[in-house]
């Protein structure tokens, strides 16, 4: 049976694409909530009720984990799942959508932290939300499509290695003090401390990490994690285990939402944390939309990207506000969700609001949580989260892709996240101009074979005497100009017209326009006739909007074949 038709939906070919798409392109921001509910049932919201109670139950403690990992108190990631989460999936473009704190904001936000406290967090935060509402209403969700792959795979596996690293501490109960942000200074700290490792702590991490790893074989309903965690609670309050806990370094959690408030004085920081709000804007448009597109794969749908970025910043706008931090799309737990029969929005909503009754009614039980158990959660995240199946497949791609990921990789992990996402976008924009350069050229004409009556190739004339015919192939773009200027040179006596074939130009930018009115310039002043064929609709447009058209003569670009214009020239 279809999955809409079991979840109580019509089936997708009684929702015209055709309709959808106009809705699209009518409005920046038309949640896929709105567009859902005149076709909704009692049916539907029985199968997303019951999986957004079982992503409620998985984002519990990874809410958690990921904000005591990102270095603020866990009652900001419930804060962050519930008030972001329940946002993003009501006023979101994708059905199915599952946002919150994840892990791809952990190095991040602890960065910030460390240099601008809690207040410079939420105005970082509070910059970045409004950042994505524009991104979203200029109508750039189509973002993704320009981020290399293996950029994303290098950044991503950075991160989990961060991540990873950041938790050794509490896994271990090593007493090291004040561990510093640095990689290799964190290891160095580490390696001199393992001597103080707690065995009750060592002991209720592995068992937590086991119980997640196996739980799957017994039950894919209940989340291993939750299990993992009551578990170990109980354990180390049963048997007086002297581990840290949540309670012994944060205190109780709240049993409420805080209200909402900003400092209007630490506004006046702006300027210093426009940067950090930049990083965590683009971070969260990646993320999201690339959470929204695998969730597509799996639904067979399709997502309104301008929608969910207006619905991320409005999100991150509302977490910061209720003092929270940034949120995102998060695909672990976007994949529960339909793994688990949620097709809506509603499920979204259902996981938010379940997070809120079992912060209201357990909240004060969460502080004998041990913090080894959550540990144990964010190094089963930071595995996932790795992607080394594709680290490693991308290991044998070109060597530009190679160089990229590389890059990236050691960059994140070494020195920053936002210097290695901006060198390698960097890099991977050289690259990819440089492989554009090698595929493009401007060469002189050689006249092709044609064929007689009987099947023979007959070679055509020569180009005429005075005739100097050159043809573009490619982006006639920056990178190739210098070909174009460096092949059509004049002599000592110049042609009386020159012909460039533009057949197989397919775009041309403001460089290479400049350069065509450079030649334009030096053919007027030697007195040459100069003709551009087979001129496409792209070169045609950028010529015409830049009266290069106008000031050449429309009968002198064509759209006819070089072949064609020379032949006529003879």
């Amino acid at each position: 049976m279809d999955t809409a038709t079991a979840s109580g939906l019509r089936p997708p070919a009684l929702q015209p694409a055709a309709d959808d798409s106009a809705a699209r392109r009518a409005s920046v921001f038309l949640p896929k909530l709105f567009t859902l509910l005149p076709t909704y049932t009692w049916s539907a919201f029985g199968s997303d009720a019951a999986a957004g109670l079982i992503v409620g139950l998985v984002a519990l403690p990874l809410a958690i984990a990921f904000a005591i990992a990102s270095g603020v108190t866990p009652d900001r990631g419930l804060i962050t799942a519930i008030v972001a989460g329940f946002i993003i999936s009501a006023l979101g473009g994708s059905r199915v959508q599952i946002g919150g704190p994840t892990g791809a904001y952990v190095v991040v936000v602890y960065k910030i932290v460390q240099q601008h406290g809690l207040e410079g967090l939420t105005i970082a935060t509070l910059m970045a939300g409004v950042i994505l509402l524009a991104m979203g209403l200029m109508r750039l969700g189509t973002l993704i499509k320009y981020i290399p792959y293996s950029l994303t795979v290098g950044f991503t596996s950075g991160i989990a290695v961060v991540i990873f690293s950041s938790e050794v501490k509490d896994f271990l109960g090593l007493h090291t003090g004040a561990v510093p942000a640095d990689f290799l200074a964190k290891w160095d700290v580490y390696l001199h401390a393992m001597g103080t490792m707690d065995p009750a702590t060592v002991a209720v991490g592995a068992g937590s990490l086991l119980l997640i790893a196996f739980w799957p074989k017994v039950s894919r309903r209940v989340p291993g994690p939750i299990v993992a965690v009551v578990l170990a609670s109980i354990a180390a309050k049963a048997l007086h285990l002297n581990v840290e806990t949540i309670g012994s370094r944060f205190g109780d959690l709240p049993s409420a939402l805080p209200r909402p408030s900003i400092s209007l004085e630490a506004l006046a920081r702006w300027r210093s944390l426009f940067g950090p709000a930049i990083t965590i804007a683009l971070l969260g448009a990646i993320e999201s939309l690339l959470s929204a597109t695998v969730a597509d794969s799996m639904i067979g749908a399709r997502h309104r990207s301008n929608t969910e970025l207006v619905a991320q910043g409005l999100a991150n706008l509302g977490s910061a506000a209720f003092g929270g931090i940034p949120a995102t799309g998060a695909i672990a737990r976007t994949a529960t969700n339909i793994k688990n029969g949620g097709r809506t929005p509603v499920a979204g909503m259902v996981h938010a609001l379940t997070l809120l009754a079992v912060m209201m009614a357990l909240g004060r039980w969460a502080k004998l949580i041990p913090l080894s158990a959550l540990a144990a959660i964010l190094v089963v995240v930071s595995y996932h989260m790795s992607e080394w199946r594709q680290f490693r497949a991308l290991l044998k791609a070109p060597r530009s892709d190679v160089a990229v990921l590389l890059a990236t990789f050691f960059l994140t992990v070494l020195v920053d996240l936002t210097v290695g996402v901006t060198v390698g976008m960097i890099l991977a924009m050289a690259l990819f101009v440089r492989r554009m350069t090698e595929v493009s050229m401007v060469r002189e004409f050689k006249a092709e074979l044609e064929r007689d009556d009987a099947g023979a190739d007959v070679p055509l004339p020569a180009v005429p005497a005075g005739v100097a015919a050159y043809e573009a192939r490619g982006a006639l773009a920056f990178g190739v100009v210098e070909s174009l200027r460096d092949v059509m040179g004049f002599g000592a006596t110049p042609p009386k017209t020159i012909v460039l074939g533009m057949k197989d130009v397919l775009a041309l930018d403001g460089t290479a326009l400049r350069a065509l009115s450079d030649l334009d310039a030096t053919c007027r002043r030697h007195g040459t006739r100069l003709i551009l064929a087979g001129v496409h609709s792209q070169p045609k447009l950028a010529l015409d909007k830049a009266g290069f058209t106008a000031r050449l003569g429309a009968g002198n670009v064509l759209a006819d074949d070089i072949a064609a214009v020379v032949a006529r020239l003879r």
